[in-house]
């Protein structure tokens, strides 16, 4: 994707997330809410409650501040607004949020697994995959926890849930969400050939990210 300059542009690389996430079963009908940072502003867009993410159109998102007042768009943004708006608070290098319902990310954690890293991908664009317990959809509780999380980690895993994925941009934050699930579809198949160890080699993790 290339890089949004414009509200315009923004919403329809979330569109294209939508679709593409249903196309690919990261996502169920309404399930899952996108966001993205207005370019040199305090405010971002998200989806609205309600909306299917395989059938959004550009009135289907609203505008919102950092204090979480909806300012233009949709009255009614997701009712995960909170995840989004406490995750922009913590980071002012991402600019696009990809909540979703990956089905084996979410199954993989609830067996008490690590999701683990393979290949060079999940290393360079994963890198590391934070989690929280399981909270009620649209909690402080959950919107504060992952947001903790997301201080060090861009994938968080959020218990019997979903997953929210940053990025500095939409493109970013997809990649990072379809790698967390390759990941943890690869982890799921190695445990059930009983591997409980095997990951990308340490050494060369650390090489990558200058450890």
């Amino acid at each position: 994707m290339k890089k949004a300059t414009t509200v315009g542009e923004l919403v329809e690389q979330l569109i294209d997330v939508g679709r593409m996430a249903v196309e690919r079963g990261l996502v169920l009908a309404s399930g899952g809410n996108l966001s993205a940072r207005l370019p040199g502003t305090a405010e971002f867009v998200v989806t609205a409650s309600g909306t299917w993410l395989d059938r959004l159109e550009p009135a289907d998102f609203s505008t919102m501040n950092l204090d979480g007042e909806v300012v233009g768009g949709h009255p009614s943004p997701s009712s995960e607004w909170k995840l989004h708006q406490r995750t922009y608070r913590v980071r002012d290098d991402v600019n696009s949020v990809i909540h979703i319902h990956p089905q084996h990310a979410v199954l993989v954690d609830a067996l008490g697994h690590p999701v683990r890293l393979f290949t060079l991908d999940h290393a360079v664009y994963v890198k590391s995959v934070g989690r929280t317990d399981y909270y009620p959809n649209g909690s402080d509780e959950l919107a504060d926890t992952a947001a903790e999380e997301a201080r060090v980690h861009n994938c968080v895993i959020m218990g019997n849930h979903g997953c929210s994925a940053l990025g500095e941009d939409v493109g970013m934050a997809f990649r990072r969400a379809m790698n967390l699930e390759e990941a943890a579809i690869a982890t799921y198949r190695a445990l059930c050939l009983g591997d409980t160890t095997t990951a990308f080699p340490e050494a060369a993790y650390r090489s990558l990210h200058h450890a």
